[in-house]
């Protein structure tokens, strides 16, 4: 396999990794807190981004491109929730009705579609621009922390 194509899905993973992570700390509802409000999803980010420039031993050139990452993945992912903001409601309109609503899923599904289709080249040149800013035992650091966190939610081997 050709070495900038291995980079390229490198970084790809680990764009998703670091998408999965701040969507699962922006997303999640808080049992003793509620649902997250911009200040707390702030907070969160903020701890998610110290742990890995602490993780990776990042210099303040290459923090700055993890920002502008996390900036970019938390615009797709807004761009991905819809105009409403609440996936769960549209796919509770899907089945509102005694038939499912095959109309309004493919209207989704293509909304979404555009959405990583829009936003998808910003996202991978914010994840190379931060890949390629990695000296390469950082690089490494970043692949033996995927290769640890592979399988379903990182659990499995």
């Amino acid at each position: 396999m050709q070495p900038w194509i291995k980079k390229t899905l490198a970084a790809l993973l680990g764009a998703f990794v670091l998408a999965g992570g701040l969507t699962a700390c922006a997303g999640r509802y808080d049992h003793r807190h509620g649902p997250m409000d911009a200040e707390r999803m702030a907070e969160v980010r903020g701890k998610v981004m110290e742990r890995i420039g602490r993780q990776l031993d990042l210099n303040e050139a290459q923090k700055q491109k993890l920002a502008a990452l996390a900036d970019a993945l938390q615009a797709q992912r807004a761009a991905m929730a819809g105009p409403a903001g609440d996936p769960r409601a549209d796919m509770r309109a899907l089945v509102a009705g005694p038939r499912f609503d095959r109309t309004r899923a493919q209207a989704l599904l293509d909304d979404r579609l555009r959405a990583v289709q829009a936003g998808g080249p910003g996202v991978i040149a914010a994840m190379a621009d931060f890949y390629d800013s990695l000296h390469p035992e950082q690089q490494q650091k970043l692949r033996d922390f995927m290769e640890r966190r592979r399988g379903w939610m990182g659990r499995h081997g």
